[in-house]
């Protein structure tokens, strides 16, 4: 879908900061919205699905169960 998000999950990026994370999710909204950067009268709904899919991929991430991982 977009190819510029990266797997954020172990092993393959041992290291995810919050930064990385809302990267991602920005791709992911901007994808889907189509928008780069929004209107002004689409900021605060744009704003806040980039914070909803931060959240999401934070409690993803803490989920997951890598097998194999150590």
């Amino acid at each position: 879908m977009c190819r510029s998000i990266k797997t954020l999950r172990p092993p393959v990026t041992p290291e995810v900061s919050t930064e990385d994370v809302r990267a991602a999710a920005l791709q992911y909204v901007r994808k889907v919205s189509g928008f780069h950067t929004p209107a002004a009268h689409n900021q605060a709904v744009f704003d806040e699905a980039v914070e909803a899919v931060t959240e999401a991929t934070q409690r993803l991430l803490a989920g997951l169960v890598v097998r194999g991982a150590k």
